[in-house]
């Protein structure tokens, strides 16, 4: 949504501007985790909503589920985004910061969607090949999609390189279709 990643925007800055003095990356990056697993929850979406639920203890509730992962400041963090109405904005707040983080650590992570799994040996091969050509260190994610019949697709921040099957066939037929 749009209208949420604008808004997520100066609340990822701050937690990541937070995290960074605090040398808390890791901590920030659980509990964010968290807490976007959490306010995706139906049932905590109805509460949230709900008018005769007040707002405080919707934070208490909130803090108390996530108490285990909270680095300092995650109370208030909480609180803010209560009393603004943001919880709503906290999956697009999640992402956005932990772009910020891989930014900041010279991180790219890319994901490679394969018709059959990949070896340990063509992981790493293309780890390597990925951060020869993007400059950056490159954390790989694999999805297998048997739809693509062969080859892959890889997705690397704004890069998408479809050397799948099924990508081939279909520029094919466009081709041939004009």
């Amino acid at each position: 949504m749009a209208d949420n990643a604008s808004i997520a925007r100066p609340y990822a800055k701050a937690v990541f501007d937070l995290a960074q003095e605090a040398n808390a990356f890791d901590a920030w990056t659980a509990a964010l985790g968290q807490l976007a697993v959490i306010s995706n929850d139906a049932d905590f979406g109805a509460l949230v909503s709900d008018p005769r639920v007040d707002g405080v203890k919707v934070a208490e509730l909130l803090t108390d589920l996530a108490k285990d992962s909270l680095p300092e400041g995650g109370a208030n963090f909480i609180n803010l985004l209560v009393q603004n109405d943001r919880l709503e904005s906290l999956v697009d707040i999640n992402q956005q910061y932990t772009d910020l983080v891989a930014k900041a650590k010279a991180l790219v992570n890319a994901e490679v969607i394969t018709a059959k799994p990949l070896t340990d040996d063509q992981k790493s091969s293309l780890a390597a090949a990925l951060e020869q050509r993007l400059g950056l260190k490159v954390e790989l994610a694999e999805t297998v999609d048997a739809d693509l019949i062969g080859g892959a697709i890889i997705k690397a921040g704004d890069m998408v390189i479809d050397g799948s099957a099924k990508g081939r066939i279909e520029k094919l037929t466009t081709a041939l279709m004009r």
